[in-house]
């Protein structure tokens, strides 16, 4: 699932390259590396589309791991607000590699769904502020 770099103006949430801490024993990178900065991203989006700044992740489901990734790799967390109701927000976040050497050439290499629920001080679910002003 190989594409040139087409959408330049699409924001990514978080945006950074892989490093050999980062690898498995097969010399990929670590699937858990991957959904730590996805439920990052995630984070960032709710925070971005909302006036609340406190959540806490509950749920991550449909995570699909597409391609590997690889040491060097430049890695896109791209994220997207899909649901939000009177507590939680759903986000889906997109990841793509530019292979390290290869630029201009994107690869999907996962993508997942991650529910936060908004917090209070003391930790207790709260209501979301609302929607912040559309990003122009």
């Amino acid at each position: 699932m190989t594409s040139e770099l087409q959408n330049k103006s699409r924001d990514a949430a978080i945006r950074l390259t892989m490093m050999p801490r980062d690898t498995n024993a097969h010399g990929t990178v670590f699937g858990g590396v991957i959904l730590s900065y996805i439920d990052v991203a995630g984070g960032v989006e709710a925070v971005r589309h909302t006036k609340h700044n406190r959540f806490v992740t509950v749920a991550m489901k449909e995570v699909i791991f597409h391609e590997p990734v690889f040491i060097g790799d430049l890695v896109s967390f791209y994220a997207e607000t899909i649901r939000v109701g009177n507590t939680s927000i759903t986000i889906h976040v997109e990841v793509e590699a530019e292979r390290f050497g290869t630029p201009g050439v994107l690869v999907k290499v996962t993508e997942a769904e991650v529910t936060f629920v908004a917090i209070g001080e003391n930790r207790e679910k709260v209501k979301i502020g609302g929607a912040a002003e559309p990003k122009n």
